[in-house]
């Protein structure tokens, strides 16, 4: 295919250049950061998009997906699918989806989960927002990039799934760095409560694949003084999505609401800046019952 690729940092560079390695003809535009090996660069957006068959975004925020979307709509050809993978407000990625749709253009919402390692191993998983013609379309490409593509419905389902999954995430790594906190306090041993908890009820992803306490079970961040696989700033930024949607559709969502006001406090007041989401730990291990 001849694609287009808008936002060519550190998860869209990985990403191109895997498309470029399977043979596609990749052309990319960053306003920043350079092209990978493979990419052509492109001078403007909508040059990049110009005959583009598919025209991949992974932006940083909604305000901005709006602005890329006025300049390579017009630039599109009809046909063309326009493929978001930036994780964005629920209204954006609808707006956009719509003016493409208008345009004669197919549009697909599609967030990703995996990170950095998985852009650059090709293992990302995408929840999906779209027709089932543009999907079909773009599937090709989502095999390459990643291991699993789900398609989550209608345009802003796929920003819907990605929000409603990151709420949890950030909401049970809250609860697993406090609950090591408590053990620590209680004089239980880091290892027999992994032992415990990841074979019973307590057992999720943030313990079993991703544990915060370093030493203790799969290779994770917290084994390397917490540098980001997933930076705080970024769970931040999914939680205020979260709470964002919740209050549009009038949802009673006190947990994520909680974990939004943890992590804004950890990020904005405190060292959470440029450490892992899972470096709440420490923090808690350092602090007395408020």
């Amino acid at each position: 295919m001849n694609i287009a690729f808008i936002g060519l940092g550190n998860m869209g560079g990985p990403m191109a250049a895997n498309l470029a390695r399977a043979g596609h003809q990749v052309s990319g535009f960053d306003l920043v950061a350079p092209c990978p090996d493979g990419v052509t660069k492109a001078a403007t957006a909508a040059e990049a998009a110009t005959g583009a068959e598919v025209v991949i975004t992974m932006l940083p925020n909604g305000a901005i997906l709006r602005a890329v979307g006025a300049e390579v709509i017009p630039a599109m050809t009809a046909g063309a699918v326009l493929c978001d993978c930036s994780t964005v407000d629920v209204e954006s990625a609808r707006a956009v989806a719509e003016q493409a749709q208008v345009a004669g253009l197919g549009a697909l919402d599609a967030p990703v989960s995996g990170g950095v390692g998985g852009a650059t191993a090709g293992t990302l998983t995408f929840m999906v927002g779209g027709s089932d013609t543009a999907f079909a379309t773009v599937q090709p490409l989502f095999d390459i990039m990643g291991q699993k593509a789900v398609h989550c419905g209608a345009a802003g389902a796929g920003q819907a799934a990605k929000i409603c999954n990151n709420m949890i995430l950030g909401a049970t790594m809250a609860v697993t760095c406090e609950a090591f906190a408590l053990a620590d306090k209680l004089g239980l041993d880091r290892a027999r409560m992994f032992d415990v908890v990841s074979t019973s009820s307590g057992y999720s992803w943030s313990m079993n694949a991703y544990c915060p306490a370093p030493g203790i079970g799969p290779q994770s961040p917290a084994d390397n003084d917490y540098t980001p696989g997933f930076a705080a700033e970024l769970m931040l930024k999914d939680l205020r999505l979260s709470q964002q949607a919740a209050e549009a559709v009038d949802a009673d969502t006190p947990m994520g609401a909680r974990a939004t006001e943890l992590y804004t406090q950890f990020v904005e007041s405190e060292d959470g800046t440029g450490r892992d989401f899972s470096a709440l730990l420490p923090r808690f291990a350092a602090r007395g019952r408020m």
